[in-house]
């Protein structure tokens, strides 16, 4: 019930535009300034490294450590190139309403990066807004674009596929 409220109410739509304009507006402002800036992330990284998640003596996190040693700090160039760039598209993609999903899907991603990384900051929010806004669905961007890039995309990945109308009008019988 409640789900259902997030994805088709147009009210929570506009609770959605303002949700997803501030989150993005977050991202994008922190990616802008790494795009225009001479952001490199191997410092960041080698720092996670030196002085990682930690629960007294265990590392709490040994799998993502390897991860940044054995990939992210050796490629730290395209590292920093992909990170600045999704900042910056993902704050876009939330702004303009524009697959939605998927922009708040990979700020999720990007933020619990920064928490294996033991960056708290403002990453738990930014997730859990997040979260909401993923669960909204379509809904998250009704006023955006979204509005008209999700039908398009619709009609041209199911272009001569059975209209909703003859799946539903179909005897189930018959297709087994």
């Amino acid at each position: 019930m409640i789900g259902q409220f997030f994805r088709e109410n147009k009210y929570m739509a506009g609770i959605w535009v303002v949700l997803r304009v501030y989150l993005g507006w977050s991202w994008l402002t922190a990616g802008w300034g790494k795009v225009t800036g001479d952001f490199n992330a191997g410092g960041y990284l080698q720092g996670s490294v030196a002085n990682p998640v930690m629960s007294g003596e265990a590392l709490m996190y040994p799998n993502y450590v390897s991860f940044l040693e054995n990939i992210a700090i050796p490629y730290a160039d395209t590292f920093s190139f992909v990170v600045a760039w999704g900042e910056v598209l993902v704050g876009l993609g939330l702004i303009l309403g524009v697959f939605t999903s998927a922009a708040a899907f990979f700020g999720v991603v990007m933020n619990m990066s920064f928490l294996f990384a033991g960056t708290i900051s403002t990453n738990p929010w930014m997730i859990m807004i997040s979260m909401f806004i993923i669960a909204a669905g379509a809904n998250a961007g009704r006023y955006g674009g979204d509005r008209w890039v999700l039908p398009y995309l619709k009609s041209v990945v199911f272009k001569g596929k059975n209209s909703e109308k003859e799946f539903k009008g179909a005897n189930l019988k018959e297709a087994i």
